[in-house]
């Protein structure tokens, strides 16, 4: 999952740059990904609307992650299994062979279920108060990536792949 983190905090940090720029300019996503589209840098490698694209579908995959953790017991979910659907139903279909090729490495290296609920868990809290709180960040995260997927596709940034 360090792969993923990492991934998520450049994307994060590429935003924020743009952003402490010039905040008049780029106060929200929009206006961003419009500079770029009339730029015509959307699609440039380290452009801002790849790393929100990129943002988006990881958000995706781990919204898609944690719903399927809370659906089974810990001592009976297949990690391994439940990190490969998530990823098949987000993020494959945009990556190109060499990051499907590092994504089969990674998946090696998930850990099991109770060690990886262990590492969501705060000291002392119990499963089921970890359960409402991923059943309610996912309640909240789902519509505000519908809304970004929706931007996105206004801008034509839906269809990217991966370099």
């Amino acid at each position: 999952m360090a792969v993923l983190r990492q991934d998520v905090h450049q994307n994060i940090q590429r935003l924020e740059k743009l952003c402490e720029l010039d905040p008049a300019i780029y106060s929200n996503l929009v206006e961003i990904l419009r500079k770029e589209q009339r730029e015509g840098r959307a699609r440039d490698n380290y452009s801002c609307t790849r790393a929100l694209v990129w943002l988006t579908r990881s958000m995706d995959f781990t919204a898609a992650l944690l719903e399927k953790v809370v659906k089974e017991e810990p001592s009976l979910m297949n990690m391994e299994k439940a990190v490969e659907e998530s990823y098949n139903i987000t993020l494959k279909p945009w990556h190109r062979w060499i990051s499907a090729a590092a994504y089969k490495v990674a998946l090696k290296l998930v850990p099991e279920s109770k060690n990886f609920i262990k590492l969501l868990m705060v000291e002392n809290e119990d499963y089921e108060t970890l359960k409402e709180e991923i059943n309610s960040l996912v309640s909240l995260l789902v519509p505000l990536l519908d809304e970004i997927h929706s931007t996105l596709i206004i801008f034509r940034a839906d269809r990217l792949k991966s370099n």
